[in-house]
């Protein structure tokens, strides 16, 4: 119940919020490294701008990184792989990207249950586009709904139910991929303009934070031009994934996204 005082108020502390902190609690023990970049999405952003003037339908920009995400991991998967014990690496065949969707969900604004892509190096763009705007217009209930009854437990449950699960969850790589997907896509970029570069806690082997766009001078074929760049956060599990092959997945992800990969396929 929120509490009014002269100088200062008071209100609940949102459920979801524990299961979040719960999560980057265990998530900050992973030893993780960046690669901050960025990617020119001129070409992108043009065709996106031109496709909506012309048919009125907004393209997912979010689905877009996700389809080049996914191609480039197809070419390594190694930097999908997961710990099993001490002498195993579990690595999977699918490229499963978890998607954070933010809703509203009783008037606070939280990052829904994401939507996993499964499969999604075997699907083109409109086919994660349309998964991505299914998940938008899902009704809250449809997304969120599966935690309800775990809300509704008491918080001495909820606390040791929470430990228990992320217990078993950082060390059972099938379990990360049901309930996780084996790689994250965060966009924080949509939140605000400028360039600007997200830190996160981790939570997959390798994780993708979409920053901000910024206009700025870039050369194109000898010319001075202004161009749109994408600041893009690479997180690399270094028990897993070494600097260079981390750097190689950096440069061919970039020269995917300037190429505008699978954009019109």
């Amino acid at each position: 119940m929120k509490q009014e005082h002269d100088d200062y108020q008071v209100v609940p502390y949102p459920k979801t919020r524990h299961i979040i902190a719960d999560s980057l609690r265990h998530g900050h023990r992973m030893h993780t490294i960046y690669a901050l970049t960025e990617a020119d999405v001129t070409k992108v952003r043009q065709y996106i701008r031109e496709h909506k003037a012309r048919t009125g339908e907004a393209l997912s920009f979010t689905a877009f990184i996700a389809n080049c995400v996914a191609q480039a991991v197809e070419e390594d998967r190694y930097v999908q792989g997961y710990r099993q014990g001490r002498n195993k690496l579990v690595i999977f065949n699918d490229v499963d990207i978890d998607i954070v969707v933010e809703r509203e969900v009783d008037g606070v604004r939280v990052p829904v249950v994401p939507r996993t892509i499964r499969a999604a190096n075997e699907k083109t763009f409109r086919e994660i586009h349309g998964e991505i705007r299914a998940a938008q217009a899902d009704e809250v209930t449809e997304t969120y709904g599966p935690l309800k009854w775990y809300l509704s437990l008491p918080s001495l449950i909820t606390r040791f139910v929470l430990r228990l699960f992320w217990w078993r969850f950082f060390r059972d790589p099938h379990l990360r991929r049901r309930f996780g997907g084996t790689i994250g896509i965060t966009s924080v970029g949509m939140f605000g303009k400028g360039a600007g570069w997200g830190i996160p806690i981790s939570m997959h082997t390798v994780d993708i934070t979409l920053g901000g766009i910024v206009e700025k001078p870039g050369i194109v074929d000898d010319r001075i031009e202004t161009r749109e760049y994408l600041s893009v956060t690479i997180s690399f599990d270094h028990d897993i994934v070494d600097g260079a092959p981390a750097a190689r997945f950096t440069q061919r992800l970039k020269e995917l996204i300037e190429s505008g990969s699978g954009l019109t396929d």
